[in-house]
């Protein structure tokens, strides 16, 4: 049997955007190798690069780290061509390629547009606005929690996102429009647990695994929100859950189904003042660095192998990229 082609595509944005930097991606074309395919990296830092790569490579499947090309290492930002996401030159061509569609990856990663998505399908979510520059400032319920619109890992995330007066609202929604170059999102606080669920795969092949993220209480300052410091470091830790698993799975498959989601996302939501579980964020290219980022943590948990970590890793990533040849009926 010929083996699948898996070509992989990141960039100066690959960390910021999707799964991890350069070295990460190495390590994923290693473990993919490992399992019987043939992976490659195609590292393209503008649109002439994807371009060529896309002509002169050959594969099966694309697997990509990154929403659209960008510059940017350190955060997503918004794109301001819309000739540059990826998922829309893949769609356009047929192009076979892991994740969701252009028009869900655009919903994720715009988290207003996903809170509006799954609030109009009755799917738990905070309350949540979103301000650009001169807007008016919402009339909010305090405390409320003020984040970027368009980011991952935390990023924008301090104790300072908490406002609990009018004018911290102000001072950090104007933080995120100046320093993050996008709009805030502010949203209600929710004190609660989080709780997050790793959907791996389509149809017969589909999980949905749950695990309570967790911090030893000594890394938190005032309030006990995943800072942007806290993550990738490996301070923050997946756990089994003993409560809540059924309400986690019935809320993600919710939000995956509405989104149409496909082959690996995570769902990240927290515990609101009332004890209710609301969805605060769907990340669409979740983080793979071995061992330490979440979806790795949560695979090993539910399928640990005698082997180690290393080959829970290999058995993860060869799990997503089946499912996804399989719903192109590649395999």
């Amino acid at each position: 049997m010929e083996m699948k082609k898996v070509l992989i595509i990141t960039g100066p944005a690959g960390d910021a955007q999707g799964w991890g930097d350069l070295k990460v991606t190495e390590t994923m074309c290693e473990a993919i190798n490992a399992k019987g395919k043939l992976a490659e990296i195609a590292y393209v830092e503008t649109m002439d690069d994807f371009k060529k790569a896309m002509t002169e490579k050959s594969y099966d499947i694309i697997w990509s780290a990154l929403y659209y090309i960008s510059s940017r290492s350190e955060f997503i930002g918004v794109s301001k061509d819309g000739d540059s996401w990826l998922a829309d030159y893949f769609d356009a061509r047929q192009i076979p390629y892991i994740g969701p569609n252009a028009l869900t990856m655009k919903q994720l990663i715009q988290k207003f547009w996903t809170h509006q998505i799954l609030r109009e399908h009755n799917v738990a979510v905070p309350y949540h606005y979103l301000v650009d520059v001169n807007d008016p400032l919402p009339d909010v319920t305090f405390p409320a929690f003020i984040k970027p619109s368009t980011e991952s890992r935390s990023i924008g995330i301090s104790d300072e996102s908490v406002a609990n007066t009018p004018a911290e609202l102000e001072k950090r929604v104007r933080y995120v429009q100046t320093e993050l170059e996008q709009p805030a999102l502010v949203e209600e606080y929710l004190p609660g647990e989080e709780y997050t669920v790793l959907m791996l795969g389509n149809g017969d092949r589909q999980e949905f695994l749950t695990c309570t993220v967790h911090v030893d209480a000594h890394h938190y300052k005032k309030y006990p929100i995943l800072r942007s410091d806290l993550r990738g470091v490996g301070i923050t830790k997946m756990r089994l859950p003993t409560t809540r698993i059924e309400e986690a799975v019935a809320l993600c498959r919710q939000a995956t189904d509405v989104l149409k989601c496909w082959d690996h996302v995570r769902v990240d939501m927290r515990v609101d003042g009332q004890g209710r579980l609301k969805v605060i964020e769907v990340n669409g290219i979740p983080g793979l660095k071995p061992v330490k980022s979440w979806s790795p943590q949560i695979y090993t948990l539910y399928h640990p192998s005698p082997d180690g970590e290393m080959a829970d890793y290999r058995n993860l990533l060869d799990h997503i990229v089946d499912s996804a040849l399989a719903r192109y009926n590649l395999i």
